[in-house]
């Protein structure tokens, strides 16, 4: 049932596929007439609030405001998943922080789910209740984010047992660190971009890595 799962899902790619010579408000006639539904009041008024101008062209958009109009539609569907790929990679700070912020507002208060593809691990600790690390194609670590960390504990090389280690990986400054499955409270807790850096290291074969690891159960 294809049409039936796209009108459950709402999608933001990393390049926003918005037409260059249409205006913002032209982008939101255009989802009236794609998608059933389609609620433009809500997405006129989100963007109202971003300050980003109805009649201002899409190719004169910064690529923050693009991605915000991109994300505007997306929440106009009303779809209960929202899929986003990447649509992070290319904005600075600021704006990452107001996408993330709406994205969250919005998704708590319909309580639907989105799935964030992010290489930025800071984004995803600020939005984001659970993590999939995907390593060669695969899932190398599923967990809620608060389990991950506390489940795991860095080291020393040579100062635990090897059935316990998943990678060692260099921090920045060089400093050599192995990513182990425990919960010592002798040993520091990683963060969450140690967690990420252990299982990618693992997955490239710089480390080591048993089966796949799924502490959602």
């Amino acid at each position: 049932d294809r049409a039936g799962a796209v009108e459950r899902l709402g999608y933001v790619a990393q390049s926003t596929g918005l037409y260059r010579g249409l205006s913002v408000a032209d982008h939101l006639d255009l989802a009236g007439t794609l998608r059933k539904g389609f609620d433009a009041a809500e997405a006129r008024l989100r963007l109202e609030q971003l300050g980003i101008p109805l009649r201002q062209r899409a190719g004169t958009l910064s690529g923050g405001q693009a991605s915000q109009l991109a994300l505007c539609i997306a929440l106009g569907t009303h779809a209960p998943v929202l899929l986003l790929d990447e649509p992070l990679a290319a904005l600075d700070l600021l704006a990452r922080h107001e996408f993330l912020n709406l994205l969250v507002a919005v998704v708590r208060e319909r309580g639907a789910t989105a799935l964030l593809s992010s290489h930025i691990v800071s984004d995803v600790a600020a939005a984001c209740d659970g993590l999939v690390v995907l390593g060669n194609g695969r899932v190398t670590l599923q967990a809620p984010i608060a389990t991950a960390v506390a489940s795991h504990r860095l080291a020393a090389p040579g100062t635990v047992s090897p059935a316990s280690v998943v990678a060692s990986f260099a921090r920045p400054g060089g400093e050599v660190a192995v990513l182990v499955r425990s919960d010592d409270p002798a040993l520091p807790m990683p963060t969450l971009e140690d967690l990420v850096m252990g299982y990618l290291s693992a997955a490239r074969g710089a480390g080591r890595l048993g089966s796949t690891i799924d502490l959602a159960a």
